[in-house]
């Protein structure tokens, strides 16, 4: 029976694979055909007679180019749609699908049977070989098993009974392994997925989709969409999948330069930047959020994610910093700005030639000299307007100037030639001149006034910024946060050194850029109109509120672990509670992921064992050998230990990932192994592109990774003692797939304390 199966389905295959590679001649053909016509226009441009001796030829000249550019146009878009389907086609050879699925619909007389692969196919109109996977109808090989089930079409929800789920194995044309299912998507077939080796760039997951992860990429209901996932649980694979499918979705009316997604460091970035293109879709537009606060600010300097890692804080430091990241504080900053309306705005000179041309006490005059209907935005547009005619003002009595005199006296054969440009030389008198020359010299010399004016250079946001600071215990009860005015006095002496030097930490530089916006009138990016942020856990409640405020217009979709927080730490468990309050909660939907599927079954049940709360997270049945806890009485036996684990674990296919906490635990034990001869890869900043082979990097540049095996370097207990650096080991034992060993150097970290000793190997 099973023979007869995959013979039939063979044929099948091979008849798809013929029409394929129909359809792909009959395209290579559209493209060569459109690459003449090109150069077939373009010779006819060439060809094209210039007749200006009059108005009608100058038309026809005119209407003949416009005939050509449009032709060209036609012929240039043919070509790339041409070339897209054979990108698709070329896909679609290699596996035409993955799936099968038979169902009766309702009111239909006959069974109906679909493939599903990465891309529709049809050999005539309207006749499908292949369903996208994002199409509606795929919906039900994803959203449950066999019998009755409901998906959702653009006319509503509609009923089929599914009789058969089929899914295939397919390589160089051959059908490996027929798996016949009543699942969403058979263990088997995830198996062999979860079985393969780690790489340098995720891979899509559209033949293992799970039913949970398909209501995440199909929603359509939500603003906020709250993804909160295991380590592993395939949260960010799934919301990869759901941007290629919402440009299915809304094909036309979306483009990828419309959806933003915020990833936990750009060298994750590099790590997905292929799943949309084997998708067929555009990548988004990718950032991590200092780089989208960095290129507002290019002239200051914003902690690097090293440095924020690496921060060590006192109690009053905390505590200042919870204040600071809090939507309390975001709210003051709106209370303060509105204040501004009617005094307190810091203004600086506009200057010209080393002293002030316009002073600061004359723009205070004139920015608040309109009436009380004048917001911040108005105060702004009516100033600048208001300095642009005084300036133009300016420019007849400037004339009069000695400078300008003497400088129209000295002028060049060259720089008269400048000033002259194309206007015409002849003037009635020696005076007129004079007047024409000195007026193109004050023009010239007011340019960077004009321009100082359009940039709002005559805004002192230094100044507002730490006025706004001064003023800070007046909107917010310091008590609360259990500080007193003397801690923030020293915090403020801090910060306007910090400013003086052009630096900001990471806390204040979302203040100052909410508070910019909030004076010059800015209304953010209207076009974004899909806005996704991973790893939001290490996100605090004031860079959210500041998110959507830059966004206005956009649906957002956050994921993360809040297990694994390991910049924002614990005050990540009030995330859910103030998004509540940013976000229709009748629109705001919540989705849990507690299935882990990149690691082992024993990996899995070691990591979970280090969170107190780590029962929530269920393993998925792949087994492997327990993960290894090391304690080494040195550092020199504790490296040799590591080459006989690398050693152990690595094949040809392996990628391995050696973890240290800091930049210098890396750094060190990097130069150690090449001193023995082991050749590694050190990434030390998040520019870097991940390679091939064993890695060592540190662990805050982890975050979202996996690697087939992980060696934590040196979890002693000086190095990992603190509560709260429980995430942070939790969140890097969870990068390994298929193998985990601990190594301590003297001593191991107390944090392993409360995992049973049955769920590791102790040598």
């Amino acid at each position: 029976m099973a023979d007869s199966i995959q013979k039939y389905e063979q044929e099948h295959l091979d008849e798809v694979i013929g029409k394929i590679d129909a359809a792909t001649q009959k395209v290579e053909q559209n493209i060569n055909d459109a690459n003449k016509d090109v150069k077939d226009i373009g010779n006819q441009f060439n060809d094209i007679k210039i007749n200006g001796t009059t108005y009608s030829g100058m038309v026809e000249t005119a209407m003949s180019v416009r005939q050509q550019q449009q032709m060209l146009e036609q012929r240039e878009t043919s070509r790339s749609h041409a070339e897209r389907n054979l990108e698709t086609l070329t896909k679609l050879k290699e596996t035409p699908y993955f799936a099968r699925i038979d169902f009766h619909e309702n009111g239909e007389a006959n069974d109906e049977t679909i493939y599903i692969g990465l891309a529709s196919f049809t050999d005539r109109p309207d006749h499908f070989l292949v369903y996208d996977w994002r199409a509606p109808i795929s919906s039900i090989y994803y959203d449950g098993g066999l019998g009755n089930i409901s998906y959702q079409t653009p006319d509503g929800p509609q009923e089929v009974d599914v009789k058969l789920k089929r899914q295939f194995q397919i390589a160089d044309g051959v059908i490996v392994t027929v798996y016949d299912t009543d699942e969403t998507v058979g263990d088997q077939m995830l198996l062999e997925a979860l079985g393969t080796h780690s790489n340098t760039k995720m891979k899509s997951i559209v033949t293992t989709i799970q039913q949970a992860q398909n209501k995440i990429i199909r929603n359509t209901s939500a603003d906020l969409l709250f993804v909160q996932g295991a380590a592993g649980s395939g949260k960010t694979a799934a919301v990869l999948q759901r941007i290629a499918w919402l440009l299915y979705r809304y094909r036309g009316n979306l483009n990828a330069g419309q959806v933003i997604l915020f990833s936990p460091n750009q060298l994750f970035n590099d790590y997905i930047n292929q799943v949309l293109p084997e998708l067929g879709e555009h990548n988004m537009v990718q950032m991590t959020y200092f780089q989208f606060a960095n290129r507002r600010l290019p002239n200051m300097q914003v902690q690097t994610l090293q440095q924020r890692f690496e921060n060590d804080q006192t109690k009053v430091d905390s505590n200042i910093t919870r204040l600071e990241t809090s939507l309390e504080f975001f709210n003051a900053t709106k209370r303060y700005a509105h204040h501004l309306e009617k005094e307190d705005m810091k203004f600086r000179n506009i200057m010209f030639n080393g002293k002030p041309f316009f002073s600061r006490e004359k723009i205070e005059e004139i920015y608040y000299s309109f009436n009380q209907n004048y917001h911040l935005s108005n105060r702004l547009d009516a100033t600048k307007e208001e300095l642009v005619r005084m300036l133009n003002h300016r420019v007849s009595a400037e004339i009069q100037s000695k400078w300008v005199e003497e400088e129209v006296q000295n002028l060049t054969k060259q720089e008269l030639d400048g000033l002259f440009g194309d206007q015409p030389r002849e003037f009635d008198s020696a005076d007129k001149e004079f007047k024409f020359l000195a007026r193109q010299l004050v023009l010239k010399a007011f340019k960077p006034i004009k321009k100082a004016i359009d940039h709002n250079r005559w805004l002192n946001i230094n100044a507002q910024f730490i006025n706004f600071k001064r003023v800070a215990p007046h909107l917010i009860n310091l008590d609360k946060y259990d500080l007193t005015k003397d801690n923030w006095e020293d915090h403020l002496a801090v910060n306007y050194d910090q400013l003086k030097e052009r630096n900001l930490s990471a806390n204040d530089v979302t203040v100052y850029l909410y508070l910019y916006d909030l004076i010059t009138g800015k209304k953010g990016e209207r076009d974004i109109r899909y806005v996704f942020v991973d790893e939001v856990q290490d996100y605090d409640a004031f860079q959210l509120a500041y998110l959507k405020f830059s966004f206005p217009r956009a649906r957002f979709t956050l994921l993360g672990d809040l297990n694994q927080a390991i910049f924002t730490k614990e005050n990540s468990r009030t995330l859910l509670a103030q998004l509540n309050t940013m976000f229709d909660p009748d629109k705001t939907e919540v989705v849990q992921l507690t299935k882990s599927y990149r690691s082992t079954k024993e990996i899995t049940e070691f990591t979970r064992a280090i969170l107190a709360n780590g029962e929530a997270i269920e393993p998925f049945e792949r087994t492997g050998a327990k993960p290894r806890v090391l304690i080494e009485a040195t550092e020199e036996q504790a490296v040799s230990s590591l080459i006989d684990v690398l050693n152990d674990v690595q094949s040809d296919d392996d990628a391995s990932a050696i973890i240290g906490k800091t930049l210098a635990d890396s750094e060190r034990i990097h130069d150690q192994l090449a001193a023995r001869g082991i050749k590694t890869t050190l990434i030390r900043t998040e520019n870097q592109r991940l390679a091939n082979g064993t890695l060592v990097i540190p662990s805050f540049l982890a975050k979202g990774l996996e690697f087939d095996s992980v060696i934590i370097w040196d979890a002693n207990a000086e190095k990992y003692a603190q509560e709260d650096e429980r995430q942070l080991l939790y969140t890097i034992c969870s990068r390994a797939m298929h193998a985990l060993s601990v190594i301590g150097v003297q001593t191991m970290t107390p944090l392993l304390d409360q995992v049973p000793t049955d769920l590791y190997d102790s040598i």
